[in-house]
């Protein structure tokens, strides 16, 4: 059910509306944030440690996923491992909204327009990866300020610099106005195109060859864990191709906000989205670039496929109500 196919059960598709698929979108996003938020913090705190995320280093914070976690827990709290979820619940909420109803737009807007060996054939997954990469565009410039909050909120320590999120908002803004929320833009908009439209391409791609695996490629709907299988390989593929560029995006995102960061180990201002590459590469290695990649991938899998499933499922079920 993602994206326009007009196949035989697409009775129940077309009654949908953008408000349905915004509702859908809106409640996926929500469902999958809740149950993953702690990993999301686990990968922040790696992205932001200049120093390697391993063993023997005395300088280093954090070594690895269970050691940070514990750490977390143990010096901030159980509730530590939700921080920032108030804003990163709002990201999810505004992020799959104004995805996939600009997703569904373009898929319905493009299949009159494209042959149907691109719209239904072997080469369906460029169709998607094409207008994911431009939904996740669009989604990710309306909520581009939330995720910058987010992110602030998720790497402060204790003392904490904010007190709320409005002192937070007030603080951000007394930076540098409005351009504080908008810090990674550059390899922010250079990430959600591929790393959106892989997702969607993927996506496509996978759910097409389980279909031709059990000789039903004229079943338009998955079961809910074929979707969670489907999404979740998706999702990994996606952030293995783009990951850099989510380093690099935390890294600026939290550029003026050093003061906070210092408990956690070295601290270096970045100029630039290629000032942070050169720097990074320089003094961490390359190694640096992929720094979180574990928890990253394993919140992708889950992420990416809870979403598609939820998302499914929604509209299945408004589908079904509509009736």
């Amino acid at each position: 059910m993602v994206g326009y196919a007009p196949t035989n059960d697409r009775e129940q598709h077309r009654q949908l509306t953008k408000l349905d698929y915004g509702i859908a979108g809106a409640a996926s996003g929500a469902f999958t944030r809740v149950c993953l938020q702690p990993l999301d913090v686990l990968k922040i705190r790696f992205q932001l440690q200049e120093e390697p995320v391993k063993r023997g280093v005395p300088t280093a914070k954090y070594h690895s996923i269970f050691q940070a976690a514990g750490s977390i827990i143990r010096e901030e709290g159980l509730s530590s491992m939700w921080k920032g979820h108030v804003p990163a619940q709002a990201l999810s909420i505004i992020f799959g909204v104004a995805q996939f109803v600009t997703f569904e737009g373009l898929t319905y807007m493009a299949y009159p327009l494209l042959p149907s060996d691109l719209t239904t054939g072997v080469y369906k997954p460029v169709y998607h990866f094409m207008c994911g990469g431009v939904s996740g565009c669009m989604a990710s410039l309306v909520s581009l300020p939330v995720d910058v909050l987010r992110t602030r909120l998720v790497s402060q320590g204790e003392p904490k610099v904010y007190k709320s999120i409005s002192h937070a908002l007030q603080s951000m803004y007394m930076e540098a106005g409005v351009r504080t929320f908008y810090k990674g833009l550059t390899p922010t908009m250079m990430l959600l195109f591929p790393q959106t439209g892989l997702q969607f391409g993927f996506y496509a791609l996978f759910t097409r060859m389980w279909k031709k695996a059990q000789d039903r490629t004229h079943i338009h709907q998955l079961s809910g864990f074929q979707s969670l299988l489907c999404g979740g390989l998706a999702g990994v593929c996606a952030k293995s191709g783009v990951y850099p560029l989510d380093v690099i995006k935390k890294r600026l995102q939290v550029q003026g906000f050093e003061e906070a960061r210092r408990p956690f180990g070295h601290v270096t201002h970045y100029t630039g989205f290629l000032h942070c590459i050169a720097t990074i590469a320089k003094q961490e290695g390359m190694k640096g670039l992929f720094k979180g990649l574990s928890p990253s991938l394993l919140k992708s899998f889950f992420s990416v496929g809870l979403h598609f499933a939820a998302y499914e499922k929604c509209c299945q079920w408004l589908a079904q109500v509509e009736r």
